[in-house]
């Protein structure tokens, strides 16, 4: 790749992880417009920066990331419960986890997930329908209320919404604020959850990938050249510092407006991928 596709493609992850509209599918439908082909190191580029945009959660949010619940804990509790009670927050993110680390370590051993990532169809059709779905979702899920409390079972459904994510195009934000507003939570609590569930799911998701890169049964290291290294950096500095900026934007925008924006742009990306598929434009990323 080139510095101007690297910064590109960057720009596009940074600009799309937390939006509603599906990273991952974005950047299959940007390396296609750029003419840029999958090898081994294109591979390993969309994976880190995914995560290098994930981690400016952890800087955006550092106060509410690096928390302990300091109210006491309920009279009678057993040490087990003091220590779930101190450590909720996280407890509750890995049961969140839990569902997407189970059925994603079962797809990625099956190779689902890696063959549904070369078909730019399938993201354009998951855009279109999904974009459909968000036109009404703002009706069917906004009763969220400040005094919801997010249990344990309520983390857990969350993390079920989160699994529907692994279709290409359907958009891992998506699922997740979905979710979070499915289980009573305000618009701007059900993003900032699915922001946080980001770190552990996208960090294992990210370490497995990268052993598989290095360590797996059809592993190359050879693309970790100096000069790749050096777009790999560019590129990760990029959708980091983009991810900030998007996040804070997108907060006060779903906030305000909801849903029906982005499954407008949804529908009229996805729609347009798929005539010009139709139409029979050349889209197929070549290995």
């Amino acid at each position: 790749m080139t510095t101007i596709q690297t910064i590109i493609i960057a720009i596009v992850e940074g600009l799309t992880e937390f939006l509603p509209v599906s990273s991952t599918g974005h950047m299959i439908i940007a390396q296609n417009l750029l003419g840029v082909e999958s090898d081994a190191f294109v591979k390993a580029f969309t994976i880190i920066i995914q995560f290098a945009a994930i981690l400016s959660v952890v800087v955006l949010y550092w106060s509410k990331f690096f928390q302990l619940n300091n109210t006491p804990a309920p009279e009678g509790s057993s040490a087990l419960q003091q220590f779930l009670h101190k450590w909720d927050f996280y407890w509750k993110l890995i049961v969140a986890f839990i569902p997407a680390a189970v059925i994603g370590l079962l797809a990625k051993m099956t190779g689902v997930i890696d063959q549904l990532l070369e078909r730019v169809e399938v993201v354009a059709f998951m855009l279109v329908v999904g974009g459909v779905f968000m036109l009404f979702c703002d009706k069917i899920f906004n009763k969220g209320s400040e005094e919801t409390q997010l249990t344990e079972k309520k983390a857990f459904n969350i993390g079920l919404f989160q699994c529907i994510a692994m279709i290409p195009g359907v958009s891992r934000s998506m699922a997740t604020i979905v979710g979070g507003m499915a289980q009573g939570l305000t618009r701007k609590r059900a993003a900032e959850f699915s922001f946080f569930l980001a770190v552990p799911t996208m960090a294992a998701a990210t370490g497995l990938d990268v052993l598989q890169l290095f360590f797996g049964s059809e592993a190359d290291s050879s693309w970790a050249t100096s000069e790749n290294l050096v777009q790999l950096a560019i590129g990760c500095v990029v959708s980091f510092v983009v991810a900030i900026a998007a996040m804070k934007g997108f907060v006060s925008f779903l906030t305000k407006y909801g849903f029906k924006a982005f499954g407008w742009y949804r529908i009229v990306v996805g729609g347009a991928i798929l005539a010009m598929i139709l139409c029979n434009v050349p889209l197929q990323m070549v290995d």
